[in-house]
């Protein structure tokens, strides 16, 4: 049974910094790629991170600089640390396992495996 449990959700201040972990289980973890989605109210789901099998990572233009993916294979959990939140990164936070090809790397349609979501919070 395939599994992916986020935490590290919470509520903080602009400026602040969150790390959200995702772990995951039931599928090979390292074979696959690991990513990071995000839905603000009222919004359609959007890419933020991913981490590929063999480790090369890709950012949304809104996080780049800001926020920074990686994996522990060993424990089978992804992490996204996030620095310099805005109100802006408000959205519930989803991790995301699959094996896109590249050019569709931030497409979610090719992510098979989802976790529940996890909310982030940032005020001004």
């Amino acid at each position: 049974q395939v599994q992916l449990v986020e935490s590290g959700g919470g509520s903080v201040q602009a400026g602040d910094s969150l790390t959200l972990s995702c772990v995951a289980s039931g599928f090979t973890f390292s074979g696959y790629a690991l990513a990071w989605f995000r839905q603000a109210p009222g919004k359609e789901r959007e890419f933020v991170a991913v981490i590929r099998a063999t480790n090369p990572t890709y950012y949304s233009n809104s996080v780049k600089g800001r926020f920074t993916i990686s994996r522990d294979n060993v424990k089978n959990t992804v992490y996204l640390q996030m620095n310099t939140l805005k109100p802006e990164d408000t959205a519930e936070y989803y991790c995301a396992a699959g094996r896109p090809v590249l050019s569709a790397i931030r497409d979610q349609n090719m992510y098979s495996y989802w976790g529940q979501g996890t909310q982030v919070t940032v005020s001004s």
